[in-house]
């Protein structure tokens, strides 16, 4: 992706938009089952490919909202549902079984951007659209794209991660602050998008990366072991730590943690995943990045029936020479937890202020600011 070919990141925060659509889905993971036969008649069937359970948001919010918009907007029509569990293979089964099926748009969210090439290939041997889910597919010819700005992400990450730094204040062993750059899977085009803007955001301010690594299927367990092996090498001239998202974040923070550290170092994040959200409020997580996946996977639902119906709709970006929606994300600290995802609606006090969590949530005050 160019820089020529893409809007930039932090000269338009793009909305997501409205309008009619279709769609219901029965889902047990790693098979595929549509739901409609009792319906009078069928407008034609979506499929939906989310690529893995070990990102929260995929099973609780993304899936949901999907068949949620789908069902209200579009009785008349069928949604097909897999979730590859990280797994390319099982994903272009699922694709090929879906398109076998009779399905008139595949919307995917690639576990393999590489590997999803041939899934876009196999659907426009049928003729059926695709649109790109969460994750850009380049050099496939995918009709839209629907998600957020990566690399704007990545550098709301990264500067937070040097106010954190710079808090702290200097070493008292005259070196400059060093930090760990924990990135996410590198099958996944967004990473090396995050990872951009973290750099943007460290450039010229006088930290040292003291090690990189790029996370394999976006595990936390994976993350835990690599952070714990780095601590034992560089010990304490760890001052930060960037999480590409919440569960790497809860990973970094155990191995830290156990390491003995208290506090722990800061910490970013990603999803705005209710576990980060306690983190945070218990000052172990720094911060995270909210993106409203229910407004993604609304966008997704509506845009592919737009798609279904045969309509040309209107979008915000054009990427690669795809045209997209990109949705604006939101950087939440301590202070941001109750008015963007309480008064927000996404997490209740008492989801967050849970037993374990009262006490600190007492000391943030975020139980007192909700009546």
């Amino acid at each position: 992706m160019t820089g020529a070919d893409r809007t930039s990141p932090w000269r338009g925060r793009l909305a997501a938009w409205t309008a009619g659509l279709c769609a219901l889905v029965l889902v047990v993971t790693g098979a595929v089952f549509a739901a409609g036969a009792d319906r009078d008649a069928s407008e034609g069937a979506i499929a939906l490919l989310l690529p893995e359970v070990e990102t929260a948001r995929y099973e609780t919010t993304d899936r949901p909202t999907f068949m949620g918009i789908v069902d209200q907007r579009c009785p008349g029509c069928e949604v097909y549902y897999a979730n590859a569990d990280q797994n390319a293979a099982t994903q272009q089964q699922q694709a090929e079984s879906m398109l076998a099926r009779g399905a008139d748009v595949l919307v995917l969210d690639a576990v393999d951007a590489v590997a999803a090439v041939s899934i876009v290939q196999e659907a426009k041997r049928y003729g059926v659209p695709v649109i790109a889910y969460d994750r850009f597919i380049a050099d496939a010819d995918v009709e839209y794209y629907v998600s957020f700005d990566s690399e704007l992400i990545g550098y709301l990450q990264g500067t937070a991660l040097v106010a954190a730094v710079e808090e702290r204040g200097p070493r008292q062993d005259g070196r400059p602050p060093g930090v760990l750059l924990v990135d996410g899977s590198p099958t996944d085009p967004n990473s090396a998008e995050l990872a951009a803007g973290v750099r943007r955001a460290l450039e010229g301010e006088g930290i040292e990366v003291l090690a990189q690594y790029d996370t394999p299927d976006w595990s936390p367990d994976r993350a835990t072991d690599w952070v714990e092996s780095r601590l034992t090498e560089f010990g304490d001239r760890v001052d930060g730590v960037y999480a590409a998202n919440d569960g790497i974040a809860g990973g970094a923070v155990a191995a830290m943690k156990a390491a003995g550290f208290d506090p722990v170092p800061p910490v970013t994040g990603q999803d705005g995943e209710l576990a980060a959200a306690q983190r945070i409020i218990s000052g172990d997580q720094y911060m995270t990045v909210y993106k409203a996946t229910t407004e993604q996977a609304r966008t997704a639902a509506e845009l592919a029936v737009r798609v279904l119906r045969g309509e040309e709709p209107r979008t915000t970006a054009v990427i690669d020479g795809v045209p997209s929606m990109l949705l604006a994300p939101r950087a939440v600290g301590a202070r941001d937890v109750h008015h963007v995802l309480v008064a927000g609606g996404v997490y209740s006090v008492d989801e967050i202020c849970t037993e374990a969590y009262r006490a600190a949530c007492d000391r943030a005050g975020l139980r007192e600011e909700t009546p």
